[in-house]
């Protein structure tokens, strides 16, 4: 049982990591765990998932977790939007509905690149599949409608006083490692002693949950389309953004307001109608604030605490880059845990999180997300159509072309990381996808010989593919034993699809990035790969 109520006279649990936020990322980390028997404790202060569809954008990247999480096909299932609708994006000019537009955020294009397909639901109904799935595995526990209000770092671990929110006695949680996964405003980062780096764009967003089959029915014209981003020249390259909660009733809706505005004193009706170019019917289910900042932690670990999500890195939702951010988060920082916990691990594992997964958000959150209203900004101060409709036009052409390298351009590696042989560079989220194997990024799937996906062999630890090649083989393997390293050969004579990885040797990581790619193989990539 993993939701277990406190006994009578039961105050303190032992774990062997604590995770506090049990939203997806802190849920996701704990599933990771959990399938591989690390004993964890997940403290989330919310007894059932928070109703308001954020976070929906599911990357085929973020698709391949939920597959290694054993929950693809039921987070599939719970999609809110029929599969055969489709899921794809636009920007407008304007006006939703006014003569400009083009598609945008065309995951399809990188689809060959990743096993899995993308996805798009609410935030609240991945929650409910991660939870569901976090249920099963017996090393997992949680503890729901608690917060963690104390932490006591010593040498051994951390020690995290959870209190129930509705009143009771506090509970201490005993472990090895705390993760927080506490959001934006995250208590563990504060009191862990973790600074941020903050980028503030000086705006106030309002975020709008409504009813409207009325405008399901204006953009019809639009088929296939979840999510509407409408660029109009007064808000300074800032987006209205629209984006579908089901499909023909319920929709979210961010967009910049005056800085004093409430609940009461604004017309969000009038905003709507405006931002679409027409009038349509309107009910209101929830209107929210938020301040458009950029924040990265400046450092995703002190001794035996770490952060992750939206705790160590935190942007406006352009894009959907922040929960799938955060799905990374957990996948890079779950197995380093683990092998640190059954000591195939080196003392230099844990640290590669910070060098990995830091970079990746800065590059992230400079050179796209605010890339993208700096050059939307330009774009609306330079180019008018009723100024010079022809100049305005080709340039609007144009932006749909790069709307389409953009989404190959976002590739996120680990180049520069201290536990990639060969790469050279700097970890980032610039790159570009190919078949080709390269240290430092993800592996592109591809079928054997046998017609079997490489993707179907990779084993839960690392995963050696020998691809028309034995030699060092087996003292490789032997190597491995020898150190406790899981271990997974894959034998290929690269005549089919697995050629484009050009190397005959690919060491794969946990988290399907690649370690080496070459021709000669040495054990001492075991060493290096493991931060022994």
């Amino acid at each position: 049982m993993n939701e277990r109520k406190m006994m009578t006279g039961e105050m303190e649990r032992q774990a062997d990591v604590v995770v506090v936020g049990g939203g997806p990322v802190g849920t996701g980390l704990a599933i990771e765990l959990g399938q591989r028997g690390i004993r964890t404790i997940v403290v989330e202060r919310y007894p059932t998932p928070q109703r308001v569809p954020k976070g929906q954008n599911l990357t085929q990247r973020t698709m391949e977790h939920f597959h290694f999480w054993g929950a693809e096909k039921e987070l599939r299932a719970a999609r809110t939007v029929p599969k055969e609708y489709g899921i794809g994006g636009l920007t407008a000019y304007g006006t939703l509905l006014g003569d400009y537009h083009y598609d945008w955020l065309q995951r399809e294009l990188v689809r060959p690149y990743y096993f899995t397909d993308n996805e798009r639901l609410p935030q609240y109904a991945t929650e409910d599949v991660l939870r569901a799935r976090a249920a099963e595995i017996d090393a997992v526990e949680t503890l729901y409608g608690y917060s963690g209000e104390a932490i006591e770092e010593d040498e051994g671990g951390v020690t995290v006083t959870a209190a129930p929110r509705d009143g009771g006695a506090p509970v201490k949680v005993r472990a090895r490692y705390l993760v927080g996964c506490d959001g934006s405003k995250s208590a563990v980062r504060d009191m862990a002693g973790i600074t941020q780096t903050r980028s503030d764009h000086d705006r106030l967003m309002v975020l709008l949950v409504f009813r409207s089959t009325g405008l399901h029915e204006l953009l019809k014209r639009f088929p296939g389309k979840s999510f509407y981003n409408v660029l109009h020249p007064d808000l300074k390259g800032y987006w209205q953004f629209f984006g579908r909660v089901d499909l023909g009733n319920t929709w979210f809706f961010h967009a910049p307001v005056p800085a004093d505005t409430t609940k009461d004193n604004f017309d969000f009706t009038g905003y709507l109608h405006r931002a679409v170019g027409a009038a349509f019917d309107v009910e209101f289910e929830h209107i929210g604030f938020w301040d458009l900042r950029v924040a990265i932690a400046d450092s995703y670990r002190t001794g035996n605490v770490f952060i992750a999500g939206d705790a160590a890195h935190s942007h406006p939702p352009y894009g959907g880059y922040g929960i799938n951010t955060g799905f990374e988060d957990a996948r890079n920082l779950g197995w380093k845990i683990a092998a640190t916990l059954q000591g195939w691990g080196g003392e230099n594992l844990l640290d590669s999180y910070d060098a990995e997964r830091r970079p990746v958000f800065a590059s992230t959150a400079k050179d796209f997300i605010e890339k993208a209203i700096e050059s939307d900004r330009a774009f609306l101060e330079t180019h008018d159509p009723d100024c010079d409709r022809a100049a305005f036009e080709r340039e609007w052409t144009a932006r749909g072309s790069g709307a389409r390298d953009e989404v190959n351009a976002f590739e996120p590696n680990y180049r520069g990381s201290p536990i990639v042989t060969g790469a050279g560079g700097q970890t980032n989220a610039i790159g570009g996808h190919t078949f080709k194997a390269r240290p430092g990024h993800h592996l592109a799937p591809r079928k054997m010989s046998n017609g079997e996906n490489v993707y179907d062999r990779l084993g839960s630890g690392f995963t050696l593919l020998a691809l028309g090649g034995e030699d060092g083989v087996e003292r490789f393997e032997a190597a491995a034993d020898e150190a406790g390293i899981p271990l997974t050969i894959v034998m290929d004579d690269a005549a089919g699809e697995t050629s484009d990885y050009g190397a005959r040797y690919v060491l794969v990581r946990p988290d399907q990035f690649v370690a080496f790619a070459g021709d000669a193989l040495s054990p001492d990539l075991l060493v290096h790969a493991t931060g022994r």
